[in-house]
């Protein structure tokens, strides 16, 4: 048995005992090194997904492998890895195929699931763009919202869309988006093709802002619901994507996400702003990504 950090929606985390049990052929057994506290974690926290398994705690991890399934090839004890899924608040927990990526080592920035997801909204769109039978270019995309996830959307954009206009629509990080050179808008300027929504609001659905057969990406959730009977877009055969992690995609996102910082194509600067030790400072860690006070930017939890 390990402990684990575990949150039953009752408002706090607390420690609990977790057995990652029988270890399959297939899997890997890690000890945990980095796990990055993710607003969804504080959703549960704080009762917005409902009761939930001990099993579904934490998942955007780095660990170091202990043991390795009689089938697992690429990988041994001592290697670092990144994890996608849970239970990363374990101390020790089992990854199965394809959610996990070797590393160069115990560094934040190899914390690539946060990164994979702005990777995979983009590579998604990209699938969606091969499926339709138009040929001409998708000339306009827009990002809403300016965030960290929004800076690896624009910067996947120009990896793999060099040629295409994006428009990003937000109010913080201002400078950043100006050295890349991209002046943040307050509200849509015209109509684009693609879209990419990390905001809250439902905007995309009131304004006129979809060009026909446009894509939009829908990669947050709506907590106050969507006003809107979803006809103009049903009209202008719009395609609607959810960037899931769990999508058959999100595997080459973190393979991405972690060449291309090794190519220098993705800086992640100042992104991992706060480290809590987990024997001492776990509990401050939820605390602070509960307040979100105006400087903080993501925090993780480092085990010893």
């Amino acid at each position: 048995m390990v402990k684990i950090l575990y949150t039953s929606g009752n408002g706090v985390f607390e420690e609990a005992k977790y057995s990652p049990g029988k270890l399959d052929a297939q899997d890997i057994h890690v000890r945990a090194v980095m796990t990055g506290v993710c607003r969804s974690d504080i959703a549960m926290m704080n009762g917005d997904f409902g009761p939930l398994p001990i099993t579904m705690q934490g998942h955007e991890g780095l660990a170091q492998v202990m043991t390795v399934g009689s089938g697992v090839s690429g990988v041994q004890p001592g290697d670092y890895v990144a994890t996608r899924g849970e239970p990363a608040y374990a101390d020790e927990y089992h990854v199965k195929p394809e959610q996990w990526v070797v590393v160069p080592g115990a560094d934040p920035k190899w914390i690539l699931e946060p990164v994979a997801c702005g990777v995979n909204c983009v590579l998604q769109a990209r699938h969606a763009i091969a499926l339709q039978t138009t040929t001409t270019p998708l000339p306009r995309a827009c990002i809403i919202g300016s965030g960290f996830l929004a800076k690896i959307v624009l910067r996947t954009f120009a990896i793999l869309f060099p040629d295409i206009s994006v428009d990003v629509i937000g109010k913080s990080n201002e400078e950043w988006f100006g050295d890349q050179g991209h002046s943040l808008l307050i509200d849509f300027d015209g109509t684009y093709d693609i879209i990419v929504d990390l905001k809250e609001d439902d905007r995309v659905f009131n304004t006129d802002c979809i060009n026909e057969n446009a894509i939009i990406i829908m990669a947050t959730e709506k907590p106050e619901g969507i006003d809107t009977t979803l006809a103009n877009m049903l009209w202008k055969a719009v395609t609607m994507i959810f960037p899931s992690p769990r999508a058959p995609t999100f595997y080459e996102a973190m393979i991405c996400a972690r060449n291309w910082q090794l190519d220098g194509k993705l800086v992640l600067d100042n992104f991992w702003d706060r480290s809590y030790n987990r024997t001492t400072e776990w509990q401050q860690a939820f605390e602070d990504a509960n307040n979100r006070t105006g400087n903080y930017g993501r925090g993780y939890i480092q085990w010893d």
